[in-house]
């Protein structure tokens, strides 16, 4: 039962992203600029990104506070507000694609936390969130191949997101089905994870006065992974289109699905770390692995040694490793670790409210900064100095929790 939950989750959090990231596989070359001198498409995607960090924001008060009555309900309505800023999108001229974007990214971004709450404080949490994270690494790719096809076929660029999250909604309403049905946490779970609970502005206040400093330094490497995810993510038709893949829509499915499989594998192992303590130094273990990746990567593409396909796995895989822990298993362990009742939501989105402001941040430098650095040298570039200091940040931070590992020795022998 509990993997029929996380295949629902997967299929859930895979059906939402059919409604928020079709856009990315358009390039709406035909629009021309935008009045604050930002190319359409960036300006599209600077929208619907400030709507979903809005979202975060918002949902660090709701999804904390958020119990298990009414999820799949609220689910269906954000993720139906969300399709008709899309329809609003196709009807409206040009011009108000900005705020139908913002619109559009404004309810989604409290879904992760929503389908999330499923599946944390369980002692298979890790592989339920792997298949999760999985969602949206396969996704991604998935639904720009089924957007390029349907553009193909003759569907413009502006009708074409709505098209593509009408093909998903059956998918939709399975998951949200079969998600009601699974069971809650069992006293075994809740002994092993801690209890989870809603958090108080109170709770979550005391929670940030006494982790403040980890908690900075996680989210400064989250910051920078989630800039660079949602670059290379967003942009991942221009990226092809300078490869030499124009026109492949298998491409965006072919680079992401063994990616996803590295992810779910390295994130799955977690599981068999019982002890919550040493999972978190893991983590950050796998985080520093992906960092490595991500740069050691780019420099042999640069250099020669692997090809576009090769690195765009390597680099997809380097990011996705070092990401999708923070979406699901670490702050998850780390309630646990700490023992304090609480949600994982909380700390998830703290830490994606803080990301998606630095990807706005870096949409808005490349359009002013470097409007004319070709989009192969802007990516490698970002990509070297996002792995340095997401290296660095993760080591200090791991040294909190080893400093934290060793008094609880010391403490076990007093």
């Amino acid at each position: 039962m509990l993997l029929l939950g996380g295949l629902a989750a997967f299929s859930a959090y895979f059906a939402m992203y059919a409604f928020r990231k079709p856009i990315a596989a358009a390039t709406f070359g035909d629009v021309g600029s935008h009045p604050l001198g930002l190319d359409y498409k960036s300006a599209l995607l600077i929208a619907q990104v400030l709507g979903y960090a809005v979202s975060k924001l918002i949902g660090i008060k709701v999804i904390a506070e958020f119990g298990r009555t009414g999820r799949a309900r609220a689910i269906a309505a954000l993720i139906g507000a969300s399709w008709l800023a899309l329809v609003g999108f196709a009807l409206l001229p040009p011009v108000w694609g900005l705020p139908c974007l913002f619109l559009n990214g404004l309810p989604l971004g409290m879904i992760w936390g929503l389908v999330f709450s499923y599946v944390e404080g369980r002692r298979v949490s890790e592989l339920l969130g792997a298949m999760l994270c999985a969602s949206f690494i396969l996704s991604s790719g998935m639904v720009k191949s089924v957007a390029t096809l349907l553009m193909q076929h003759g569907v413009t660029e502006r009708w074409m997101p709505a098209a593509t999250g009408v093909l998903f909604v059956p998918v939709l309403v399975i998951a949200l089905w079969m998600l009601e049905r699974l069971p809650p946490p069992s006293p075994e779970d809740e002994a092993e994870r801690t209890a989870r609970v809603p958090m108080s502005k109170a709770d979550r206040a005391a929670f940030m006065r006494d982790h403040g400093v980890t908690m900075a330094l996680l989210v400064s490497g989250y910051i920078l992974l989630t800039a660079f995810r949602d670059f290379r993510d967003n942009f991942a038709a221009e990226l092809w289109n300078a490869l030499g893949y124009s026109g492949s829509a298998a491409i965006f499915s072919q680079s992401e699905l063994p990616v996803a499989v590295i992810a779910l594998v390295g994130l799955g192992a977690l599981m068999l770390v019982r002890d919550n303590l040493r999972a978190l130094i893991a983590m950050h273990g796998l985080i520093l692995l992906g960092a490595a990746a991500l740069g050691l990567g780019t420099l042999a593409f640069r250099v020669g040694l692997i090809g576009p396909l090769a690195w765009m796995i390597v680099t997809g895989a380097g990011v996705y490793l070092a990401y999708t822990p923070f979406n699901a298993m670490l702050f998850d362990r780390m309630i646990a670790a700490l023992g304090r009742a609480g949600n994982a939501g909380f700390l998830i989105y703290v830490a994606d409210a803080s990301g998606y402001v630095g990807s706005v941040a870096l949409l808005v430098w490349r359009n002013l900064a470097a409007p004319h650095m070709d989009w192969l040298r802007f990516t490698t570039d970002c990509a070297y100095a996002a792995s340095l200091a997401v290296a660095v940040l993760t080591c200090c931070s791991a040294m909190t929790f080893v400093q934290r590992a060793r008094r609880r020795h010391e403490a076990s022998y007093a």
